[in-house]
């Protein structure tokens, strides 16, 4: 199994894998663990609080020992120490991340590195210590501050299991936490972060794309009702005063019509799939209410669509391509045509097609919004697997409209 690509080091996180906060004082924590943006920013937060402390230590030690040199070494020591604490163990651990290395010799890598952090900072302090220790003890002997027998107490209590104790987890809490002991946490569950990131990102993406289609395919539904039902019912009006019969039948397939289309809305008004023997019928009553519309010079031929006819199919994919078909082949034809619409199988793909009679390609021809939007359906539902294409017909004039589905995704 290949090893999943990692994040850019020197690239802030994204906000949804950062562990606690990341504005302020800690933003720090927005890099990756051990990288170096996260290395230099962490120092100089720690810096402040350890800086203060030293100037405490200096200004503590000058005080009772009436001796600045002497408190400015124990102030520069302290600040020294733990600088060299925090910075040592993660910046080891920094150049083994920066080596590129396979994940597994990586994290062996960080956690030998941070140890070896702490230990070289363990031995760096406990030598400086015993060298300014004495001096510092000397000094406040001279100025009878400690006396001999306090010092003996002192050593005695420090000698002591209690005493040892203490002082030994004071020392382990001290380097866990700046020596970088704490961020390998952080470090081991960086990759795991990072990756749910990334999925997280991609199903918003995903969320984000099916609400578009959503509200692209409820656009191209409602951009049908205005102009075809007026346009229909200024036919019927007309009709009326000169061709009751026509006008009735007219009127009966637009109910018609209107009821093979009512279905693609559930109850909650969100379009959801339809079935190809559903659109199929809706082409059907659409054509035949315009085929009374152009007076009789409109003929069509619906494939029958056979063990397909509950294949899902999103809605308006078929109808769109009739209409078009109607609007810009036959109704600027002079005389009659008429419009096919086929149903084929083949490779494991759906192949749908529409032809019409009429004027043929034209300037502008598949350049409109509902087609754009039928684009746009099929992009996000089959990605490259979706297809449509208009081209010229084989013989006779007019154009042929197909569009190519993956069979084995069902529409959806």
């Amino acid at each position: 199994m290949s090893e999943t690509p990692r994040y850019g080091l020197d690239r802030p996180l994204p906000s949804s894998a950062v562990v606690g906060g990341m504005q302020g004082w800690f933003g720090y924590r927005q890099y990756p663990v051990f990288s170096r943006p996260w290395l230099l920013r962490r120092a100089a937060l720690f810096a402040l609080p350890i800086g203060g402390l030293g100037l405490l230590t200096l200004l503590g030690t000058w005080a009772t020992s009436e001796d600045l040199e002497l408190g400015l070494a124990s102030g520069g020591m302290l600040f020294g120490s733990f600088m060299l604490m925090s910075f040592t163990g993660p910046g080891f651990a920094a150049v083994v991340r920066y080596r590129g290395w396979p994940l597994r010799r990586e994290r062996i890598g960080v956690v030998v590195a941070v140890l070896l952090g702490m230990a070289v900072s363990f031995f760096v302090d406990r030598e400086v210590s015993a060298r300014l220790e004495p001096m510092i003890e000397q000094r406040l002997g001279e100025t009878g501050m400690v006396t001999e027998a306090q010092k003996t107490q002192a050593e005695k209590v420090e000698r002591s299991p209690l005493g040892l104790t203490v002082n030994l987890l004071f020392l382990a809490g001290t380097y866990f936490l700046l020596g970088g002991g704490l961020a390998l946490r952080g470090y081991f569950t960086e990759q795991r972060r990072v990756v749910d990131s990334a999925r997280e990102a991609e199903l918003a993406e995903a969320r984000l794309s099916a609400q578009q289609s959503a509200l692209r395919l409820s656009l191209l539904q409602a951009q049908i009702a205005p102009h075809f039902l007026f346009n229909t019912l200024a036919s019927i009006r007309a009709l009326l005063r000169r061709d009751a019969d026509r006008a009735e039948a007219t009127l009966d397939a637009l109910v018609d019509h209107l009821r093979a289309c009512m279905p693609r809305l559930d109850v909650e008004g969100r379009v959801g799939l339809s079935t190809l023997g559903r659109e199929l019928e809706a082409c059907r009553s659409y054509l035949e209410l315009m085929r009374l519309r152009l007076g009789g010079r409109l003929d069509y031929r619906i494939a029958d669509p056979g063990p397909l006819a509950d294949h899902p199919l999103l809605p308006m994919l078929l109808l769109t391509l009739v209409e078009n078909a109607v609007k810009h082949g036959i109704e600027p034809l002079a005389g009659p045509g008429f419009i096919a619409v086929e149903v084929q199988q083949a490779d494991g793909a759906l192949l749908l097609a529409v032809e019409d009679s009429g004027v043929g390609l034209q300037p502008g021809l598949g350049k409109g919004v509902g087609l754009a939007n039928l684009r746009g359906q099929l992009r996000d539902r089959h990605g490259e697997a979706g297809r449509l294409e208009l081209m010229p017909r084989a013989a006779g004039g007019g154009v042929r409209a197909e569009i190519r589905l993956p069979l084995a995704e069902g529409g959806a």
